[in-house]
């Protein structure tokens, strides 16, 4: 089995330090998951690349000295806590911040639900872009097609917008939704088993796993 295919393999490989491919491989699917959390915090693009950095170094050391342990809770939620002690350390480091930022920042980052919801915001987005990558790689679907889908429910560009866009009518957006979505929904469920260490439906916290296919 490869070492990226589900959660259980990745970690066991991960207690190798020599093991670069496993460090590469939960880098690129936790790095961009922890960052677009960070910025949702109210930080700026490289404070929340830093934020990520950190929480991926830190998470693998505790990893490796047995702090982890997998049986009292999600991997998600072991991130999440790491990750939102980063982002308090620079508010405070930086003073100011939080008074010229934190107001505006869609996460309050005091209240646990607020973070885990936008933990699970990001995880959602990273599973779609996973799906759609491989939608377009391994599937004969019409690129327009998955374009259409991809400006509509991704972006959350009106229809209009989108149809002017790719030279379409409003009637075939609406179509591109429905089928991209349909064979979407398969793969997202796929994606979901492999590589979460809860198996389970693809939800968060108040919401469905077919709001983020735009049913």
């Amino acid at each position: 089995m490869e070492i990226d295919r589900t959660t259980t393999a990745l970690l066991a490989a991960l207690f190798d330090p020599k093991n670069a491919a496993a460090w590469e491989a939960f880098d690129r699917r936790y790095r961009p998951i922890l960052t677009g959390f960070a910025r949702n915090c109210g930080l700026r693009e490289l404070e929340a690349a830093e934020v990520a950095q950190e929480t991926i170094v830190r998470f693998v050391e505790e990893y490796r000295e047995g702090k982890y342990d997998r049986s009292r809770g999600r991997l998600g939620a072991w991130l999440v806590t790491i990750a939102r002690y980063r982002v308090l350390d620079l508010r405070r480091k930086a003073g100011t911040a939080r008074v010229e930022r934190g107001e505006s920042a869609i996460v309050n980052i005091d209240d646990e639900q607020s973070v885990t919801q936008a933990y699970e915001k990001e995880r959602r987005h990273a599973v779609l872009r996973e799906a759609l990558d491989e939608l377009r790689a391994k599937s004969k679907t019409d690129p327009r097609t998955v374009k259409a889908f991809e400006m509509l429910v991704y972006h959350g560009l009106s229809v209009p917008v989108v149809a002017e866009e790719l030279g379409i009518s409003a009637h075939d957006v609406y179509l591109a939704k429905s089928r991209v979505a349909a064979k979407l929904r398969e793969i997202v469920q796929r994606l979901e088993r492999e590589f979460e260490e809860s198996p389970g439906e693809w939800e968060a916290p108040g919401a469905r796993p077919s709001a983020m296919l735009g049913e």
